[in-house]
């Protein structure tokens, strides 16, 4: 399940990217990296969870709740970034204020 949601995001991330931040302002290409990277690392445990005789897809409970971490995580990280860049230069303003 943590491929199909990965998968999504990645989509999601991807779309809005593409029609959203054509300046690059909200870094939502550095997002959509970050999630596509994860689809691959899923899909690479689940082809390796198939040779193994395994089910490709995880549907359980503990995999659904590991997807969502892992967008939660990408959100976190890429959040990190938007601070760090200060798109709209609001902590630039505030700390020539101060």
């Amino acid at each position: 399940m943590c491929l199909i949601l990965t998968c999504f995001a990645a989509v999601i991330a991807s779309i809005l990217w593409y029609f959203k931040d054509e300046k690059n302002l909200y870094k939502l290409g550095t997002l959509a990296l970050m999630y596509w990277g994860a689809c691959l690392m899923w899909f690479v445990d689940c082809f390796f969870a198939l040779m193994q005789e395994e089910a490709f897809l995880d549907l359980s409970l503990n995999d659904t709740l590991l997807g969502i971490l892992i967008i939660l995580c990408g959100v976190l990280m890429w959040f990190a970034i938007l601070i760090y860049n200060d798109p709209r230069k609001v902590l630039n303003r505030k700390k020539n204020f101060a």
